[in-house]
């Protein structure tokens, strides 16, 4: 089946989890939540030190880790135009696909608005290492490239959860009742984009299975966090990996189990044609084989 015409017999779900996300998405204001009796001016030209922060106080302490955490979340959430331009590429600008990824990206502004106004006025992080990471970030437009729809749906399913994960965990380890509840106020709006694409993919996997275990296996072997082309990724990635606010255990345990294997049901679908039999077996052995790699790195740090 091609992508356009999966996207008209699923055009009727979508609808549905359209007006389900409506019904329960509760409207906030990110100006409200921000602690601007903590900040004050800047002055021009002045080098950040951590003991400009709230968090330098020693009356509130915030890792390195936690603020790389931060620095990447954050970065990610900025580059919400190239997450619009694919979504509008793949899903279309009309109907009920259209209505969805613009409030989808409405929803997603305040992210960043919030979340960027909590590091300013308490400083947490270094302003100008902040912008300029922003800058790069933009400036480069590289975010993850799904090979097709069917990938697409899988890929964005798995990286709203993971996402909704990476911020929650951030914000317990702020040791910041408010920096907390902004976290995991962003973390709930990511986790009602989880839902809405998760649904469609099931909707998808009901209408085409071996296009969608096909796309599901290849989101599952590239899966990559939107943060790639954010300055020194890699070592931030294994910092926030290091305290367990994302790491291989938690993707295996908290995305791919509950949502491949247990939601979509993977490995009972039937009527499979060939070629999608052959990656359903690859993803079932990489599933396992993440599995035990993740339980032996967590094994090994736990002893260090």
């Amino acid at each position: 089946m091609d992508e356009q015409t999966l996207l008209k017999e699923i055009e009727p779900v979508a609808a549905e989890l359209l007006n389900r996300h409506l019904g329960v998405a509760k409207e906030w204001f990110p100006h409200e939540m921000v602690p601007y009796s903590r900040g004050k001016d800047f002055e021009p030209g002045k080098q950040w030190t951590q003991s400009d922060s709230d968090f330098g106080t020693g009356e509130i302490e915030m890792s390195e880790a936690v603020r790389a955490s931060l620095f990447v979340n954050l970065l990610t959430e900025d580059n919400l135009p190239y997450y619009f331009r694919d979504i509008n590429t793949l899903f279309g600008n009309d109907g009920v696909y259209g209505e969805w990824g613009r409030n989808w990206t409405a929803e997603e502004g305040r992210h960043s608005i919030v979340i960027r106004d909590y590091l300013t006025v308490t400083r947490a992080i270094d302003p100008i290492a902040l912008e300029r990471g922003r800058m790069q970030q933009v400036r480069g437009g590289e975010v993850p490239a799904p090979l097709d729809l069917f990938e697409a749906l899988a890929y964005l399913s798995m990286q709203e959860l993971a996402t909704r994960i990476a911020h929650r965990n951030t914000g317990k380890m702020m040791h910041d009742k408010v920096g907390e509840a902004i976290m995991a106020r962003v973390g709930n709006d990511e986790n009602l984009h989880y839902l809405f694409y998760r649904d469609l993919a099931t909707a998808a996997i009901a209408v085409d299975p071996s296009s969608m275990v096909i796309g599901i296996e290849r989101a599952v072997r590239t899966f990559a966090m939107p943060g790639t082309g954010i300055p020194d990724f890699e070592r931030l990635a294994r910092e926030i990996a290091r305290v367990g606010i994302y790491d291989l255990l938690i993707h295996h345990d908290q995305i791919l189990h509950p949502v491949v294997l247990r939601h979509w049901k993977i490995d009972k679908l039937t009527g499979l044609s060939s070629e999608a039999e052959s990656a359903r077996e690859s993803l079932l052995k990489r599933i396992e084989r993440i599995g035990k790699v993740a339980a032996k790195m967590s094994g090994d740090r736990a002893e260090v």
